[in-house]
């Protein structure tokens, strides 16, 4: 594209990624200026950089967005804008991409994979064979299965759709709860929130997008009504729990476990859920495939060539 475009990196999230924006465009790595100097950094290149490429980590908030005063795009190397202004973008007319549909598969698997392992307890009898208990104690403790388990998705969207296809070939009953009643999936039981979703469901599933409406929307009434045999997996954002009530549900026994890819104040994870054999922690790795990433830069890319070529983008948010 040439060395006249310029594009903000905001984070190190794809060596396959990086190497191409360097490539096509003149590239801007935030990182690389200190932490109490990236204001200025983005002032004193503000007439260059004229997009922007986030993640989950490090988006494009208002002081970004203010500061940087050609910018034209913010293209999300994510599906969920959490870490995007969609506001000051809409006010100064700035447009916006994501990457939807190339991850979903990956993390419905996780989610699955997740749910699996909280129930079967895959991880913790891995840990009890490799830590000798299994020639010293004898047999492992019995788990429990997932098929036929009644599943609850939170956000019956791309995402939580395959989850509901991937759990039907187990023989699982589905429920869900969303912004509307989904005609299409009759066989698929409606729920109008997350509380009677969770009263009617062995497993609830997290992968709705985050927004103000589904902030803290697995509260300690929700958790409460899943129970102490009931088990939470979130693969969407960790703002959509109330993680002080998750922990102290799963440490009084309350809930019955959890499978966590996301957390509130990532990468910092409560200590008191490092302890808990009850609970499968993985470090928000939903879509952290070879095949994934490497559809997700190229999506990036093709978004940030169609808006260079004055073309229509591929995937437009705004």
């Amino acid at each position: 594209m040439g060395d006249s475009f310029g594009v903000l990196l905001t984070y190190p999230m794809d060596s396959y990624l990086e190497e191409e924006l360097a490539r096509r465009f003149r590239l801007f790595r935030l990182w690389e200026a200190p932490p109490g100097r990236r204001l200025g950094f983005l002032r004193a290149h503000a007439c260059s950089i004229r997009a922007v490429v986030g993640n989950t980590a490090v988006g494009a908030d208002a002081d970004t967005i203010d500061a940087l005063r050609a910018l034209e795009i913010v293209a999300s190397f994510s599906v969920g804008l959490d870490k995007v202004d969609l506001a000051r973008c809409r006010a100064r007319g700035i447009r916006v991409t994501n990457t939807p549909d190339v991850l979903t598969h990956d993390v419905a698997d996780l989610a699955v994979a997740l749910a699996i392992d909280v129930l079967r307890r895959v991880g913790a009898a891995d840990r009890f064979v490799r830590r000798g208990a299994w020639e010293k104690e004898g047999d492992f403790e019995l788990a429990s299965r997932f098929s036929g388990k009644k599943v609850g998705i939170l956000g019956l969207g791309r995402i939580g759709l395959a989850v509901a296809t991937r759990a039907e070939a187990f023989g699982c009953a589905i429920s869900y709860t969303s912004r509307s009643e989904k005609p299409h999936h009759p066989n698929y039981k409606y729920h109008s929130n997350a509380a009677d979703l969770a009263a009617d469901c062995d497993v609830l599933v997290v992968s709705c997008a985050l927004t103000e409406e589904t902030r803290r929307i697995v509260d300690r009434a929700v958790i409460d009504t899943l129970g102490p045999n009931g088990v939470l997996i979130n693969v969407g954002r960790g703002a959509h729990v109330d993680e002080p009530e998750l922990v102290s549900a799963l440490v009084e026994g309350r809930l019955g476990g959890a499978g966590l890819d996301v957390f509130a104040d990532e990468p910092s994870v409560p200590e008191a859920l490092l302890g808990l054999e009850n609970v499968v922690l993985v470090p928000h790795v939903g879509s952290s495939t070879w095949e994934t990433s490497r559809a997700m830069a190229d999506l990036v890319i093709a978004n940030l060539e169609a808006h260079v070529m004055k073309k229509p983008l591929l995937t437009p948010v705004i």
